[in-house]
């Protein structure tokens, strides 16, 4: 019974996790944001296109849904069931059966789950990424930097070897949905965060 209901709890963080914050504020101010840019639905692309604050809403949006998935599969199932909800939620942003299965990059949901389940790595994640994408100018590089952290904070901090693991898993996966961004970096055509203003 207790593995039907993580099975539950995850479908559940999947189906929030398809929730398209940046399509939605895009298409509020007359934009696809699927064709401008990077292409990608996500709170760096809306940024460039559309302004930092409405880059801000996205963001805080998708990190809600990461937040909320890993608070209910805690509240039903425990810790693994955290861990389920926080996968399943990254999942159901990167590939969203509502979109065709083309979704965001899972950065600031995989970012709002981070907050409940290492809240102190959390915090020092942020201010790397910060650090990173001011140097760099490039979010993407920040991300991948951060993302790759987030396993190795988590090892630092001591966590059982199943966490870091599983945090290995979630972060391959985001790595991999960058892969795109590695070879513009390759090429010199990736895009900077420099965009919009207002």
């Amino acid at each position: 019974m207790h593995y039907v209901i993580v099975v539950a709890v995850a479908l559940l963080g999947y189906l929030m996790g398809t929730f398209p914050s940046a399509i939605i504020i895009a298409r509020a101010n007359g934009i696809d944001i699927t064709t401008q840019g990077s292409g990608n639905p996500g709170a760096s692309n809306v940024a460039r296109t559309l302004g930092w604050k409405k880059g801000l809403v996205v963001y805080v949006l998708d990190a809600v849904k990461g937040v909320a998935a890993v608070i209910v599969g805690r509240l039903v199932a425990g810790d693994a069931g955290g861990y389920w909800c926080a996968a399943a939620v990254i999942v159901g942003h990167v590939f969203p059966l509502t979109r065709g299965f083309h979704g965001g990059k899972g950065v600031a949901t995989g970012s709002g789950a981070i907050v409940v389940l290492q809240p102190v790595l959390s915090t020092v994640l942020f201010a790397l990424w910060m650090v990173v994408s001011k140097t760099t100018k490039k979010a993407s590089i920040a991300s991948i930097v951060v993302t790759i952290g987030v396993p190795v904070g988590t090892a630092i901090l001591g966590a059982p070897l199943w966490e870091i693991l599983a945090m290995v898993g979630l972060a391959m996966l985001v790595v991999a949905r960058h892969l795109p961004n590695l070879r513009r970096l390759r090429s010199g055509t990736e895009n900077s965060l420099k965009g919009k203003t207002a």
